[in-house]
């Protein structure tokens, strides 16, 4: 695909069941996290023209390249497939820039659930309080908390984690570089947790207030209910791969 700022790369969450919306807020209140009014939708167009009030486009051959089923299906038109006048209904494309989320966090000791983190969730209806997908991210932000082991904790659960990183300053001292476009899965169950060195430097810094992960920073989280598994592809990919993110693939618990 050709952008204007030239290639893009990115994740992609498909949803299979449900919709994305916002997290129930509950005590937080209406002004935390992500916010309705920092949603951003295009505005309807189409291409072509109106004549005697009715809207057509030029004739041009087009592909339209479907997905279903886990297959992709193709088929042509003689008119452009973005010949729409409006929206209808409540179903729209949207964005969001992830720089406009309001973090909140402990101001005194401990530190709450990484749930505080979630930009949307898609509830289950099987279990409530869990979800098909959560989508959590952790960005800058400060940490002051007293008398506090400050990363989490090593400890297992009962969803599925897959985390990935967006913005990051390399760091060449860590003992991984988990580097952007890089990702760790922890299955449901799974033991998990720092390092060796992060788990020793938390024991030794002193707690003052801090900023965690200076700019650029973003790293996300998909969290399910559902099992997840690693695809033939990417088992394939990163046996031909080198560096720390093939091990950490390899690594992985399924």
């Amino acid at each position: 695909m050709t952008l204007p700022s030239g290639p893009a790369r990115g994740y992609i969450c498909e949803l299979y069941q449900g919709h994305f919306q916002l997290p129930e807020l509950g005590p937080i209140g209406s002004c935390s996290l992500a916010n309705a009014r920092d949603f951003q939708t295009p505005v309807a167009s189409f291409e072509g023209k109106v004549a005697d009030g009715v809207a057509c486009c030029d004739s041009a051959d087009w592909m339209v390249v479907t997905k279903y089923n886990g297959k992709l299906f193709s088929c042509t038109q003689d008119h452009s497939p973005f010949d729409i006048a409006a929206w209808h209904g409540t179903y729209y494309p949207y964005k969001y820039d992830l720089g406009r989320f309001s973090v909140v966090g402990s101001i005194l000791y401990d530190h709450p659930d990484p749930s505080i983190f979630t930009v949307l969730t898609a509830p289950s209806h099987r279990e409530p309080g869990t979800a098909v997908v959560d989508f959590a991210i952790f960005p800058p932000r400060w940490l002051m908390m007293e008398d506090t082991y400050w990363p989490p904790y090593f400890h297992r659960n009962t969803m599925s984690e897959f985390a990935g990183v967006i913005l990051k300053v390399p760091d060449q001292s860590g003992d991984v570089k988990f580097k952007p476009f890089g990702a760790s899965m922890n299955s449901a169950m799974v033991a998990h947790g720092m390092d060796k060195k992060t788990h020793e430097d938390a024991r030794k810094n002193e707690l003052k207030p801090t900023k965690a992960g200076t700019e650029p920073f973003m790293i996300f989280l998909f969290e399910s209910e559902a099992m997840m598994g690693v695809s033939d592809w990417a088992w394939k990919a990163s046996a031909t791969s080198s560096g720390p993110i093939s091990a950490s693939v390899k690594k992985s618990n399924l």
